[in-house]
Parts: structure tokens; sequence; C-alpha cells
């Protein structure tokens, strides 16, 4: 087995969260440059074989303007397809040329208002389209448990970050799964919103559905809990019941769902469905009630979901000097973003057609939701796959049918808008991590948190230490 890639050490970050970290600030223990400067150190000694951040923002570093925000003097980084005010938009790709963006986007203020120190920006596959971060020409970021293997994607470069020591949080987006497929590879929380739970950056507001989630990734249920509340005291959307602070498990039984077969219709490997089958057996002895469920989706929607995501990538080509510049050059793509053009051009007289039932797939997801609180499924329906087998660099069909049925699971909730939390079970014979994930009804974030740490009060999170 490989040796595994860290940067933890005996600094002022040492293997603190957040939450921690920003007592120590608010305590004078510590100063915001002492924890940027310990994970510039951090990052230098371990990007170049993580491969994990686009753009350095190291000297200096963005520090808060005001000295308030819950995470105060934390170090992070951002995803780069978020605009930052002075840093190139690169979407993970070559095709273009970036500016540096001329403000922050809607959503980057409602981030940054935690308080958060930036020290630049994560990479990601091209224009987030792969649920690994590889890449046709250039070194793919990797899994700091082992860095033969994919750490997922597409916020893969903020996974790797986060699960390596670097930083203790990290910012990503989920549109099919990009925030919950790199924390189940990496062993760490995220959580994916509600729609419209938070300010949507640009890109988002532009797609014919709006599947994108803002989000962080995390080792520990309380900075995702913690960064929840604190977003939602920057902006809070009157139509949804407010969360709050989270702060444990909850004490009333929910009805569970234990979801097996994929929407694709493909069951999990071994090792997966023991990771669901343990998370059940936990909250089951918790007090929930809990039973097998069908998949509640036709085969259909997730053909569906595939041809959507077929048409992004092709309105990607076709509008990319519009959306990036005159400089972009449709013919610098790789070759997944160009084979998913091609998979929806030989189908786009089904566009309509797919989008129409897309739309109506909350209505399915809502009607699952009077009779059970949570769904318990696995995030992907195999263990954590080696570099190259995601890889741009397969030919286009194979890729995409390999694409679709690895990521079987999480692409409902962002067509139904719902919430999701993606939380490590253990590691697996490989000592890689495998992860759960858990559904709630539209608004319900609530639920997902008290899950989510009742998991983490029964079943420790696996961590990577600084004597590995």
């Amino acid at each position: 087995m490989a040796d595994r890639v860290h940067a933890f050490s005996d600094d002022a970050l040492a293997d603190r969260d957040a939450v921690a970290l920003a007592a120590l600030i608010r305590s004078g223990e510590v100063s915001p440059e002492e924890l940027a400067q310990a994970a510039i150190v951090r990052a230098e000694r371990v990007e170049p074989t993580l491969h994990a951040i686009q753009y350095e923002c190291f000297d200096p570093p963005r520090y808060a303007r005001k000295r308030s925000g819950v995470w105060y003097g934390v170090p992070t980084l951002i995803k780069d397809n978020a605009d930052v005010a002075g840093m190139p938009t690169r979407h993970g790709s070559v095709a273009f040329q970036p500016r540096p963006a001329t403000r922050d986007d809607a959503y980057t203020r409602q981030f940054l208002s935690t308080g958060v120190t930036l020290l630049g920006k994560t990479r990601l596959p091209e224009f987030g389209l792969n649920p690994t971060t590889e890449f046709q020409h250039a070194p793919p970021t990797v899994n700091p448990w082992n860095p033969e293997y994919s750490v997922g994607g597409s916020s893969g470069g903020g996974a790797a970050l986060v699960a390596a020591g670097v930083v203790p949080v990290a910012h990503g987006n989920d549109g099919g799964g990009s925030l919950r497929i790199p924390a189940a590879c990496a062993g760490l929380v995220a959580l994916k919103p509600s729609r419209f739970r938070h300010l949507d950056n640009a890109q988002a507001r532009q797609l014919p559905i709006r599947l994108v989630s803002e989000g962080v990734l995390t080792r520990t249920m309380r900075d995702t809990a913690t960064y929840t509340a604190a977003a939602e005291r920057y902006w809070h959307n009157p139509k949804l019941a407010p969360i709050g602070m989270v702060e444990g498990p909850g004490d009333r039984p929910l009805r569970t769902g234990v979801l097996l077969a994929s929407g694709t219709g493909d069951e999990p490997d071994a090792e997966t469905r023991a990771a669901v089958e343990r998370a059940a057996r936990l909250l089951e002895k918790a007090g929930h009630h809990v039973e097998p469920m069908d998949v509640p989706f036709a085969r259909r929607l997730a053909d569906d979901f595939l041809l959507y995501w077929a048409l992004l990538a092709h309105m990607t080509a076709l509008t990319g000097k519009i959306m990036h510049g005159r400089s972009f050059d449709r013919s610098a793509l790789d070759d997944l973003t160009k084979g998913l053009g091609r998979y929806h051009r030989e189908r786009f007289v089904g566009s309509a057609a797919a989008l129409y039932r897309l739309r109506r797939a909350k209505r399915i997801y809502d009607d699952v939701f009077t009779r059970y609180d949570i769904v318990l499924s696995p995030v992907t329906t195999h263990a954590v796959p080696p570099l190259g087998y995601l890889s741009p660099t397969v030919p286009a069909d194979e890729l995409i049918d390999r694409l679709f049925r690895y990521a079987g699971y999480t692409p409902m909730n962002n067509v139904a808008g719902s919430p999701a939390i993606s939380v490590p079970m253990g590691l697996g014979a490989n000592g890689l991590p495998v992860g759960v994930m858990c559904s709630a009804a539209y608004g319900d974030e609530r639920s997902l948190l008290e899950i989510g740490y009742l998991l983490e009060a029964e079943n420790p999170f696996p961590r990577i230490t600084a004597s590995e």
C-alpha cells in the first residue's frame, strides 16, 4: 500500500478543526497570520504530490476585512469555479485564458462572511463534469489516503487539502455529487444543502434546472454544522424554515428507509453495502425505525440526468466565447467534455422531454418523504477507483458508462433540490475511506446534521494522523 500523503505536524494548526482554531484566535493564543503561515508551509510540503491547488494567494493571503465571523482567521481555499476578486477562474479547463475576476460573486461573499483567510483556489476537473479530479494533459489531484487513487470530484482539490491537513475546511459545490463523492473518497463530511438555501453564484443561476448547491468539506460534524448556521446568519431564505445551530444528535425517532440499489439499477459492491448496513444498525440501535426500500425513480430518470449532463457540456462548447472570452478554443476541451457534447448532439431531440421529466421528479421525491424522514444509501456504487479508471483519457463512450454507473445515487438530490449529507463510515480493505449518504425532505438539513452527529459519535470518523 502506498504511503499516505499529509501535512499534519506540531504547529499552530495541529490536527484541530476550524471551530477549535477560531477559538484559539479569539483567546489570543494564535493570530490569523500564524495560522496562514502554518497552512502555507503545509501546502508547500505536500502540493508537489497532491496537485490540489490551482491558484495560490500566499503572498499575501486575503485576510478578512473585519475581525468577525465564526471562523475569523481560519485558513481555507475556494473552488476554482467561484469568482473571487483579483483571482482568475479557470473552471479546470485549459480551453481559455481567464482574466482576474472584477468582484466576488454572491455566494463567495456568503462563504467569506465567516471571516476565513483565503489562500487561493482549488482544482476541479474540466467544468466540474467528472466525479474525479483528473485531466487530459496534467497530473491528477491524488487521494491523500493513497496517491494511486482518485480523491473524487468535482470538489477534489478541496477534499485533498482538508484530508491531508493543509487546512481544516475548504469550499466546494455539488451539481450531481461533487461535494458528497470527494467527501466519501477522502473520509470527510459534506452537506449538500437544499436548493435556494444559500445565495447562488452566476454559474448556477444560468442553468435550465438549478442543480448546484454550495457548501464545505470538513473533518468534523461540528465544523459542518457551524458553517451551516453561519451561512444562514449572513443570508436566510425566508421561504425555508431556519436550521439554526445543531450541536448533537436529535432525540426523536426517525423513519429511515435503506436504499441499496442505485437509480441506474446497479447494486453496490460488498464493502459499500457493508458500510450502509453498519450505519443502519447504528441508527436502529439509537432508536430509529429502519426498513429496506425500493428505488422510487424509474431508470428513465437516470438516463434523463445523463442527457442533461451532456447538454451542459454541449452548451459549454457552444457558448464558450460568450462565457469565457475570445480566447476560448473548443478544440482544447478534454475528451470527456467533447464526448458528452457528442452524446447530446446524437440525442438532442429528447432534451425537452428529459427536462420536463426531471422537473417533475421533485413530486416523486417529495412523496418518498411522506413515508420516511431519512433515506440511507451509498454515496457511490463502488469503492474509491484507482487513478485512470475515470480519467478523461479513457475512450468517451466507455468513460461515460463508467461515470453513469459510479455516480448512480447522488444526482437525484440535485434534480429534486433536496438536502443530503455524506459521512465516512470507516476504511475498506485497501485502507481507503468508505462513505454513506443520508437524504431528507426539502428544507430538512437539521435532521441530516443530527444523524451525522450520531454516526460520528457511534463510529468515530477515520483520520490521517501526524504519526503516519
